[in-house]
This record gives structure tokens, sequence and C-alpha cells, in this order.
């Protein structure tokens, strides 16, 4: 499964060509980037203090309680973290472009 992950990934960035080592560093690099863009896109529809509660919630690492917040908080944050991921994609792809 892993292994179809990545290849999927490589692929929608446009670096399957690349070898399999340089891929993997850019997948990794390109998931923090992913991953904070999301976070950002689901945290700029908080309130302040909502967002004192998240950071909380997610200091204390409790997976289920931070979903059940996010579910309350910000009903859309699923389809939010999706569109900040493909604008992140379309980024990439576009600083890849020669």
């Amino acid at each position: 499964m892993e292994n179809e992950l990545a290849t999927q990934i490589a692929a929608d960035l446009g670096i399957a060509s690349l070898p399999a080592e340089e891929q993997k560093s850019l997948i990794a690099q390109f998931g923090e980037v992913a991953l904070k863009a999301a976070t950002l896109a689901v945290v700029g529809k908080m309130t302040d203090a909502a967002r004192d509660e998240f950071t909380k919630l997610a200091q204390a690492g409790d997976a289920a309680a931070v979903q059940v917040f996010l579910n309350r908080e910000v009903p859309d944050h699923e389809s939010l973290a999706k569109v900040a991921v493909a604008e992140e994609v379309k980024r990439f792809k576009a600083f890849q472009a020669p």
C-alpha cells in the first residue's frame, strides 16, 4: 500500500522519472508543506478561542478529540484541506516546470 501511494504521489507531482531516493526526499518535503497548507486553511476558519482550543487538543495528541473538535468547529475541514493540498500540488508542478 505504501509503495502504491508513493507511486501515485510521484505521478501526481510529476517526479516519477526521478531516481527513487530523490522521489522519496521530494515526497517527504512536499508532505510537510502540504500538511502546513492544509492546517493553515482549516485554522484560518476558526475563531481565536477555537484556535486556542485546537492548539491544546493538538498538543495533547488526542487525535479523536481533534477530529470531534474539527467536525464541530469547521464542518468542511476535509474539503478545505483537500483544496489546500491541491493548490500545493499545482505550485509544486509550476516550480518543477522548465
